[in-house]
C-alpha cells in the first residue's frame, strides 16, 4: 500500500509541476526523498540508502560530457554560421508546403546516419525550429515532427547506444533486433508520414513577406564552408566514428569558422560555448537565432542525476519486485506486451532516464519471456520511445530544452512515437483472435 501511495503522491507531484510551469528538479527531489523514506521504513539504514543512491547517481556522470557537447554545439554552430546556413538554403531548397513532413523525414535520416536523439535536436533539429519560428508554424507541431524523427534513428540504428544496450542486456544480436524494429514499427511510420503530409499541407512554411535569408545574409557570411560542421558529423557517422567524438571535431571546426569567417575574436568564442550564443546587433533574428551553451544545460544535469539516484534505489531495495511478480503470471502474447508497456511508462517515469527505463524494464519482465527477441522487440517498442513522452524524463527534457519549447506540448504531434505501442498491441491482439478462431 505504501508503494501505491507513493506513487500517486509523486506523480501528482510531477504532473503538477509541469502544468505550473515549475522547474522539474525539485518536485522531482522530493520524489526521491519519498522512496528514500520508503526504503528506510523498510530495514534499509540511511549509510545503506546513501550507498545505494551513490551508485546510482554516478553513473549519472557518464552522460554529463554528452549534455557538455550538446550545449556547446548548440551555440557554436550559430556562432559559425552552420545554423544559419541550414535556415537560408533550407529555405531556398524545401517545399513550404511540406516542410512538417521534411522536418520529421530529415530528422530520421540523420538521426539514423548519427544514433543519437539528443545529438539529431541540438543539430538539424535546431536549424528546422528557427525555420519554423520564421514561417509562422505551430512550434510545438515541427517539435513533434522533429522528436519522432529523432528516436526514429535512436531507436533502430546501428549506431544507437539505446539499441546497443537492449541487444546486450537481452543478450540478442542487435542486426536481427534492427530487422524487427523495422518490421513492427512499418505501420506505424507510413501512418505517421500520412499525418505529417496533410497537416502540413494544411500549416505551410510562411515565406510570404519573410526577410529572413535577407537578415541572415547582413548578420552572418554564408558560403558551404559554414556547412562544413555538419557534412563533418555525417561523413564520420558514416565511418561509425564515436557521435561524441565526431561532435567534439564539429565543435573544434565550428571555432575556427567563427573566429576566421564570421569574424569572433577567441574570447566571445569562448563565451558562447558556455552562456550561448546572443546576436549583438539589432536585427530580427536576435529573437530566432540565440540560446544553448553549457550552463544552458544545468537543469538537465540535476534531473539525470536525481533520477540516477533514485533508480539505485529502485535497483537496491527491489521496491518494483510486484510489478514482476504479476508479470510472471501473464501467458498472452499480447498481454505480455501491454504489461510490458505499463512497466516502461513506470520505469521511465520514476527513472526519469530512457537508458534506466530500458534497465529497470528488462530486469521486470524478462523472467516472463521465453523467446529473448520478444522480449528486446517489446523493450524498444517500449521503454525506448515512451520515455521522450514523460515530460520529466530526460529523453524528452533535453531535446526540449535545445528546442526551446514546452515538454508537454509537442506529444500529441509525436505520432511515430505512441503509435508504436499502439499499433503493436492491436496487431498482437488481432493475432491472438485469429489464432483462436481458427481453433474454435
Amino acid at each position: 500500500m505504501d508503494l501505491i501511495i507513493s506513487m500517486v503522491i509523486s506523480f501528482l507531484s510531477l504532473i503538477f509541476s509541469i502544468y505550473r510551469g515549475i522547474f522539474i528538479g525539485y518536485p522531482l527531489i522530493l520524489v526521491f526523498l519519498i522512496f528514500a523514506f520508503m526504503s528506510y521504513r523498510r530495514g534499509f539504514s540511511i549509510k545503506e540508502i546513501v550507498t545505494m543512491s551513490y551508485s546510482g547517481g554516478k553513473k549519472a556522470l557518464i552522460v554529463v560530457r554528452i549534455f557538455v557537447l550538446i550545449g556547446a554545439i548548440t551555440s557554436i554552430w550559430m556562432a559559425s554560421g552552420t545554423v544559419p546556413s541550414v535556415v537560408y538554403y533550407g529555405i531556398k531548397l524545401l517545399n513550404p508546403n511540406l516542410f512538417i513532413l521534411y522536418s520529421f523525414l530529415i530528422s530520421c535520416l540523420v538521426s539514423f546516419l548519427l544514433g543519437t536523439s539528443f545529438g539529431t535536436v541540438s543539430t538539424v533539429g535546431i536549424s528546422l525550429m528557427i525555420m519554423a519560428r520564421s514561417g509562422n508554424i505551430n512550434v510545438n507541431i515541427v517539435a513533434g515532427a522533429i522528436m519522432a524523427g529523432s528516436y526514429f534513428g535512436d531507436r533502430c540504428s546501428p549506431m544507437s547506444s539505446s539499441a546497443n544496450l537492449v541487444a546486450h542486456i537481452t543478450d540478442t544480436n542487435l542486426y536481427t533486433n534492427i530487422k524487427n524494429m523495422f518490421r513492427t514499427a512499418s505501420i506505424p511510420f507510413f501512418i505517421s508520414v500520412i499525418l505529417y503530409s496533410i497537416i502540413s499541407i494544411r500549416m505551410p512554411l510562411d515565406l510570404s513577406n519573410n526577410n529572413t535569408s535577407s537578415d541572415i545574409l547582413s548578420v552572418f557570411n554564408i558560403s558551404f564552408i559554414t556547412l562544413l560542421p555538419a557534412t563533418i558529423i555525417l561523413l564520420l557517422s558514416l565511418f561509425k566514428v564515436d557521435v561524441k567524438l565526431s561532435m567534439l571535431i564539429s565543435i573544434l571546426t565550428a571555432s575556427i569558422i567563427a573566429i576566421f569567417v564570421q569574424g569572433y575574436d577567441f574570447g566571445s568564442v569562448l563565451r558562447y560555448i558556455v552562456f550561448g550564443y546572443k546576436i549583438d546587433i539589432d536585427t530580427p533574428l536576435r529573437d530566432i537565432i540565440k540560446g544553448g551553451g553549457v550552463l544552458s544545460m544545468w537543469k538537465v544535469m540535476l534531473v539525470v542525476f536525481v533520477s540516477s539516484c533514485m533508480a539505485g534505489i529502485f535497483e537496491k531495495t527491489g521496491i518494483l519486485k510486484n510489478v514482476e511478480d504479476i508479470l510472471m503470471k501473464t501467458k498472452s502474447r499480447a498481454n505480455m506486451f501491454i504489461f510490458t508497456v505499463i512497466t516502461s511508462i513506470l520505469t521511465a517515469g520514476f527513472g526519469c532516464n530512457q537508458a534506466i527505463a530500458i534497465i529497470l524494464t528488462n530486469q521486470l519482465v524478462k523472467k516472463a519471456y521465453s523467446d529473448k527477441y520478444e522480449l528486446s522487440v517489446d523493450i524498444e517498442n517500449s521503454g525506448v520511445v515512451i520515455a521522450p513522452l514523460i515530460p520529466w524524463n530526460i529523453a524528452g527534457l533535453v531535446p526540449t530544452t535545445t528546442l526551446m519549447v514546452s515538454s508537454f506540448e509537442f506529444i500529441p504531434y509525436a505520432f511515430y512515437l505512441y503509435l508504436i505501442p499502439i499499433v503493436n498491441i492491436v496487431y498482437l491482439k488481432f493475432t491472438e483472435t485469429q489464432k483462436r478462431i481458427k481453433l474454435a
